[in-house]
C-alpha cells in the first residue's frame, strides 16, 4: 500500500498520532532505526511535539498495540481490549512494509520519501534518512515546543502570539500585546538533540538581534533525547552566550541556455 500525500494532508492529527504509535509498535528499533531515533523517548518526544500534541500520546499509542504485535516484547495494554478506532487503523495499515510506513510517518512532518529517492544520487537518500530526526528536533519539533509553553512564561505573559517561520524576517515568532503593536517581541526558537551543543545564527538572525536588542529573544530547547526543557536568553548578542563568526565559501553552479 502506497501513501497517498493528498490522503496525508487531509488526515486529523488524531490518526498521524494513532499511525506513529502503530509504526513504533510494529517496527520497533528497526522504524526507530529508520527514522533516524537513538531510542523511543527521542521518538516519542519529537514526535509528539512535531504533531502540536505531547509525547506521552505516542507512548500510549504505542502500548495500544504492542499486544496485537507478536514480534515485539511489549505487553503493551494487554487487560483491555483495543480501542474499536484503534482496531479500525491496525486493520488498514497492518501490512504496510517498513519503507512505505516510513515515508507515511516522514509524509506527516512534508518529507515527500518517494520524489526525494526518485531525484537524489546514490547514497544520498541514506544520508537524508539519517538526518530526518535532526530536522525535526531544529525546527518543527522545538517550534511546537514553544507554542505549547509560551503563554506559561513570565517573559511572555500577556502577549499576543504569531507564527513568523515562513516570513524569512529572522525570527521564528512575533509577540504583541493587545494595546501596543509597534514594540513587539521577537522570539527565535533552536532545538538540540542533547542536553548541550551548538547553535548557530543566520546572518539575518543575527542582524535582527542586534537591532531589536532587549526584544529579541533566543528560545534553545534542550535535551529531546530524554526530557526536554528550555533555556531563554534575552538579548543574546550582549550576554553569556560567545558568538563566533565563521565564513564558508561555497561555488554555485548553473546551465544556461538561449531560447
Amino acid at each position: 500500500m502506497a501513501h497517498d500525500s493528498s490522503v496525508t494532508a487531509k488526515m486529523a492529527i488524531r490518526q498521524k498520532l494513532i499511525l506513529s504509535g502503530l509504526y513504533l509498535s510494529k517496527y520497533d528499533s528497526l522504524g526507530l532505526k529508520a527514522l533516524g531515533f537513538e531510542n523511543f523517548a527521542e521518538a516519542f518526544n519529537v514526535i509528539g511535539y512535531a504533531l502540536g500534541s505531547k509525547p506521552a500520546s505516542i507512548k500510549n499509542y504505542r502500548d495500544e498495540f504492542d499486544p496485537l504485535i507478536p514480534t515485539n516484547k511489549r505487553k503493551g495494554w494487554h487487560k483491555r481490549p483495543t480501542r474499536d478506532y484503534c482496531r479500525g487503523i491496525f486493520e488498514q495499515y497492518k501490512d504496510l512494509d517498513l519503507e512505505s510506513f516510513t515515508d507515511l510517518v516522514k509524509s506527516f512532518f512534508g518529507y515527500d520519501g518517494k520524489a526525494r529517492s526518485e531525484i537524489a544520487p546514490t547514497g544520498q537518500h541514506d544520508e537524508d534518512t539519517s538526518s530526518f530526526a535532526q530536522r525535526l528536533i531544529t525546527g518543527l519539533a522545538a517550534e511546537q515546543y514553544f507554542e505549547s509553553v509560551h503563554m506559561e512564561l513570565p517573559e511572555f505573559k500577556g502577549y499576543l502570539m504569531e507564527n513568523t517561520t515562513r516570513f524569512g524576517c529572522g525570527y521564528d515568532f512575533r509577540l504583541r500585546t493587545e494595546t501596543n503593536h509597534k514594540d513587539f517581541l521577537a522570539v527565535e526558537v533552536k532545538g538540540l538533540k542533547e542536553q548541550t551543543g551548538s547553535l548557530s545564527m543566520t546572518p539575518k538572525e543575527y542582524a535582527v538581534a542586534s537591532a531589536l536588542k532587549e526584544r529579541f529573544f533566543l528560545f534553545v530547547v534542550r535535551n529531546f533525547r530524554e526530557s526536554p526543557s528550555h533555556s531563554i536568553f534575552q538579548n543574546p548578542l550582549s550576554g553569556n552566550l560567545h558568538f563566533r563568526k565563521t565564513e564558508r565559501i561555497t561555488i554555485q553552479v548553473s546551465w544556461l541556455t538561449t531560447v
